[in-house]
Parts: structure tokens; C-alpha cells; sequence
């Protein structure tokens, strides 16, 4: 009997370190992955005042990075949104107006840049496109119903030969 209690003691004991082994395996493996995210350098800049400050905020979130499938310029972490951080911070510092930075911003990287593109000749279907793609749609949805009714309208109509018959029908009673 002490001998069986002995081997169940031993039993236990192997199992605790086996468990203890895996918490710390998890443990450790979680630490190294918390450890390998890494986070982009975050830049500083020193504004002349809160209201420009304010302007290359706002205009960080209007710019979109060219890299980056829909990501703003203060988003990303990108090189390119990192270089076009500092344009935007250096244009800001010289004194250019918001419209001055958004045409420099487009001639250089097209209209792709905007979140909202401008209105001209090049982006009227992006303007336009969706309004006649929904007119279109309902004008056929009107065009087909109206077919239908008449149609419909022209089984119901009776001929002159049918509807004397039918009067006769009723005349009978």
C-alpha cells in the first residue's frame, strides 16, 4: 500500500513539471512575440504656432500615402508618408498656403494623393460615374415595369367579339 502511494506521489510529480514547463514555453514564447513588434519612429515637430500645427495635422489625415492601399499620411509608417511628413512640414514652415501644398502634393504624386480629388475634366466619372450607374439603373427598373403593364394591360383588354359575348352572357340572366 505505501509502496502504491509512493508510485501515485511520483506520478504527480512528473505531471506538475511537465505543466510547469508548458506555462513557461507559452510564457516565454510570448515574450518574445510582444518583444518583436516594433513600432515606427515617432517624429516631433516644432510648430511656430497651435494654428499651424493644427493645418499640418489636418492636412496629414487629407493627404493619402501613395504607398499604402487607404491609408492617410498620419496613419502610416510608411518611407514615403514619412519623406512626405517632412515636405508637408517644411512647405507648412516656408509659409505655403493649404492649396499651394495640396498642387504641389498632386503634381507630384497625381490625384491618387487626395482622398477627395478635385473637379476637372480627368475625374468627372469618379464625381458623376456612380449618380448616372444609379439613373441608369432605375431608368430600366421604370422602362421594364411600364413594358409589363401594358402587357399586362393588353391580356386583360378584351376584343369586341369577346366582349359582345360577354354581354350576351350577362343579358341572359
Amino acid at each position: 500500500m505505501q509502496l502504491n502511494m509512493q508510485i501515485g506521489m511520483d506520478k504527480n510529480t512528473l505531471v506538475l513539471p511537465s505543466f510547469l514547463r508548458l506555462v513557461m514555453s507559452v510564457l516565454l514564447l510570448s515574450v518574445l512575440w510582444i518583444g518583436s513588434v516594433s513600432a515606427g519612429p515617432v517624429e516631433t515637430f516644432k510648430f511656430k504656432d497651435e494654428a499651424t500645427k493644427l493645418r499640418f495635422q489636418i492636412l496629414s489625415k487629407e493627404l493619402r500615402c501613395p504607398k499604402c492601399q487607404n491609408q492617410n499620411l498620419a496613419d502610416s509608417n510608411a518611407k514615403i508618408a514619412v519623406d512626405l511628413r517632412k515636405n508637408l512640414y517644411n512647405l507648412l514652415q516656408e509659409g505655403k498656403t493649404d492649396q499651394e501644398i495640396i498642387d504641389f502634393m498632386v503634381y507630384r504624386y497625381g490625384d491618387f494623393v487626395l482622398y477627395r480629388p478635385q473637379l476637372k475634366k480627368q475625374t468627372y466619372i469618379l464625381w458623376f460615374g456612380p449618380i448616372v450607374v444609379i439613373l441608369g439603373f432605375a431608368l430600366s427598373v421604370i422602362f421594364v415595369l411600364r413594358k409589363r403593364s401594358k402587357g399586362k394591360a393588353n391580356e386583360l383588354a378584351l376584343s369586341s367579339k369577346e366582349q359582345a359575348n360577354l354581354d350576351d352572357i350577362l343579358n341572359k340572366k
